[in-house]
């Protein structure tokens, strides 16, 4: 699955749109909750220059869970990205940031909503097919049982999102 998410700018050449294919790992402190899971994620961002961008995006997380619980979970994020262009195609990435997500549940019957917040830290490389276009990989860890305020206490957590995703660029 993929979502292609369309913005139009005036004026901006450093606008990009992103669309992704990922595929999920969720662990918990439980077996319970373990389980694979297909995204959709889209995002939109704008570079200051060839080292450092800002990105915006929706991310749905899928279902996930078994038969006695179960969650569907999205939400929305805000990250700084710093890039590196190791040769003239290819671009290695770090990004870090916010998300805001909501969670729907089912456990034994009782169901629910749980609206918070997470951290997530990403890895990629981004090779170009043109100036324009590129092609990622990516691997991003999403914390979404820790706040910001929980990651300076040193708190603990229970539940990871990782994600692995392929997916293309377009800059303007």
């Amino acid at each position: 699955m993929a979502i292609n998410l369309i913005t139009k700018c005036h004026g901006c050449s450093s606008v990009f749109n992103l669309s992704h294919y990922f595929y999920s790992f969720f662990c918990g402190d439980s077996s319970d909750f373990d389980d694979n899971s297909d995204v959709i994620q889209g995002l939109v961002g704008y570079r200051f220059n060839q080292y450092l961008a800002i990105e915006g995006g929706y991310v749905n997380f899928g279902d996930y869970g078994n038969s006695l619980s179960n969650a569907e979970t999205d939400g929305y994020t805000a990250a700084l990205k710093v890039s590196y262009p190791i040769v003239d195609r290819v671009e290695l990435y770090a990004k870090g940031g916010q998300l805001w997500y909501s969670t729907d549940y089912d456990v034994l019957g009782f169901s629910g909503n749980k609206d918070d917040e997470g951290v997530f830290a990403g890895a990629g490389v981004a090779f170009k097919v043109t100036d324009r276009f590129l092609i990622n990989a990516e691997y991003t860890w999403y914390d979404a049982g820790i706040t910001v305020e929980n990651v300076s206490n040193g708190a603990d957590t229970d539940t990871d999102f990782k994600q692995a995703s392929l997916g293309v660029e377009y800059r303007f």
